[in-house]
């Protein structure tokens, strides 16, 4: 059985297993105030949002987009391995789907007015920008840092970025194995980790950021549950001493480090 059929298996077990247990949606059985106020108020929120129309409209161009690009992988086809390949393939495959996106937009945009003060935020893995886009637009005076492995993709992200007139956003390019250890970061509010989605490159990203958490910090982990060595990876992650509560919404997982959070690990659906 090849690998692929092996994880879509896989996947569809973990799926079924999730439904069946994601019973905190509602906010049920959340203690901290905080985190009940999160899921109720934020995550539960349907409301639109007055940016996203125009977000939405770089993924359809991007979905429309007959361009040819060299994409260079330091994830899953190897170290700085170049393939040739269709904005509008990537666009189609690996883009978060809007309503993940617009769930972080919801969290950065209730954590700016939490806090009052600009967020510092962090993103590994900038493919074409659409989700950079979502977290950097709930206020133009927060930061936001993305970093990209391939040139190419950064630069139909700038494009993105640019039609979008987004001018808080700093893009690290290269090897991120290699880039974010010298990258001089030492806080942050919010980072996003949705690059090389293998067991040992996901923990090593997000050690990085659990030792630099302060009480306030939120890391969220992108397809927790895409592959076993992915589940493996969050398992250990969420058993970590300095992380108390996590959310497990499947395609995605936040780790909290405030210590007056109970040590639990909630799953919810969207």
């Amino acid at each position: 059985m090849s690998t692929r059929i092996t994880n879509t298996i896989f996947v569809a077990a973990a799926w079924l297993k999730h439904q069946l247990c994601a019973w905190n949606t509602g906010g049920e059985g959340i203690h901290s105030p905080y985190l009940f106020h999160l899921v109720r108020l934020i995550i539960s929120d349907d409301n639109r949002y007055y940016s996203w129309d125009a977000i939405e409209e770089r993924r359809r161009a991007m979905l429309r987009a007959p361009k040819r690009i060299d994409v260079t992988d330091y994830g899953s086809k190897g170290q700085g391995a170049t393939y040739s390949c269709l904005v509008s393939d990537i666009a189609k495959n690996s883009l978060e789907a809007p309503s993940r996106a617009q769930t972080f937009f919801r969290i950065v945009n209730w954590l700016s007015h939490e806090t009052d003060k600009p967020l510092n935020i962090i993103e590994l893995g900038t493919n074409l920008g659409i989700t950079t886009a979502y977290l950097a637009t709930p206020s133009t005076a927060n930061n936001v840092t993305t970093f990209e492995g391939s040139g190419a993709l950064v630069e139909m992200a700038q494009l993105n970025w640019r039609k979008l007139g987004l001018t808080n956003i700093r893009v690290r390019e290269g090897n991120i194995d290699e880039t974010l250890p010298v990258s001089g970061i030492d806080k942050y509010d919010v980072a996003y980790i949705d690059a090389n989605h293998r067991y040992q490159p996901t923990v090593n990203y997000a050690d990085f950021f659990i030792r630099r958490a302060a009480q306030k910090s939120i890391v969220i982990i992108d397809d927790i549950h895409y592959s076993p060595e992915m589940q493996q990876a969050w398992t250990e992650l969420r058993q970590r001493p300095e992380v108390t509560s996590t959310m497990d919404f499947f395609h995605f997982g936040i780790l909290f480090f405030d210590n007056h959070y109970l040590k639990r690990n909630y799953r919810l659906r969207l």
